[in-house]
């Protein structure tokens, strides 16, 4: 079996300010983005517009429908092949229920007309989605966030205690607002697919988190006489092999999905591969002197033979590097 990182005794903690730095900065960059630009770049299934489903003659090419699109005023289309080779889905922006829907149908349908011929083009279907759609679209995505939050913190605080509980949601919050961040940084739009990374990418933090975690709590069983930061140092290490060879993996994978997998998979792609580091980071420098500050904050009550162990605990949070 490969085994890379074996028996490793780096001090990962005593990083956690600049670590903390460069968290903050990422975030107040992206915070200046949101005053300088507006609000999240949200796509058509949140704010509204025309849905329609086209037949060719002869199967097109994406990038082409995309480009014939472009040039008629139309942009930001989201392009999406719908069963056979020859039938796709159009969504864009700009139409409202109704007359504006029709209007917006129609120069969709003279675009593509005027450049594949009136007969090579045919209109199977027109909806338009309403911004009350839109609203409780958005309202839904924030509220699936939340309960996955609220779930992850009563799993943690059964499975360990409160502390790591609270020390892995905070994290996850922090995922959260750097991810938020790098969409609107990079420009992305915020779409159901987005939506879904961003829940995929809590998940796959929060486990990186927890096998750590769970590290922890199988050291502190042992009563070694040392402070939890040591104890959190040995735990990263241990799982440090596994976290490479994982991440190596998954990130293999999205950046395939990011190369080819066309534009409507690619912000999807984009949170996920951004998002192994940001699982990496949080669950490393995050978490952990979370738990720290935690613990220092609200220490355990510890038996009495363990009490010189237990002003270790209160001493040792991150307030300096050792």
């Amino acid at each position: 079996m490969l085994r890379i990182f074996h028996d490793t005794r780096f001090d990962f903690i005593r990083w956690w300010r600049v670590a903390a730095a460069l968290t903050v900065a990422f975030i107040l960059a992206g915070l200046a983005s949101f005053a300088v630009q507006g609000g999240v770049n949200y796509s058509v299934e949140f704010t509204g517009g025309t849905l329609q489903q086209v037949e060719f003659r002869q199967p097109p090419r994406v990038d082409d429908v995309r480009a014939t699109l472009d040039r008629a005023g139309i942009e930001g289309a989201e392009i999406q092949q719908f069963g056979s080779p020859t039938e796709f889905s159009i969504r864009a922006r700009g139409g409202d229920e109704g007359a504006g829907a029709e209007a917006a149908s129609r120069r969709i349908q003279r675009a593509l007309q005027k450049r594949y011929g009136a007969s090579e083009v045919r209109v199977v279907r027109t909806e338009a989605v309403g911004p009350r759609v839109g609203a409780e679209l958005r309202r839904g995505a924030i509220v699936a966030i939340l309960i996955s939050s609220l779930i992850t913190l009563v799993y943690l605080a059964i499975r360990f205690e409160w502390r790591f509980g609270l020390a892995a949601v905070l994290s996850s919050a922090h995922d959260v607002l750097v991810t938020l961040a790098f969409l609107k940084l990079m420009h992305l739009e915020v779409s159901l697919t987005v939506v879904a990374g961003i829940l995929t990418l809590l998940g796959y933090s929060l486990n990186d988190t927890i096998i750590i975690f769970d590290r922890v709590r199988e050291d502190l069983k042992q009563k070694r006489q040392e402070p939890l930061r040591a104890t959190l140092n040995r735990a990263i290490n241990e799982t440090l092999p596994r976290s490479v060879l994982t991440h190596a993996t998954v990130l293999a994978a999205t950046v395939a999905l990011l190369l080819f997998a066309g534009e409507v998979l690619r912000p999807f792609a984009w949170v996920m591969t951004f998002g192994i580091f940001v699982a990496t980071f949080s669950s490393v420098y995050v978490a952990g002197p979370l738990l720290l500050l935690i613990e220092r904050r609200f220490p355990r009550a510890l038996p009495e033979p363990r009490a010189a162990r237990a002003a270790a605990l209160r001493t040792d949070a991150p307030v300096g590097a050792r």
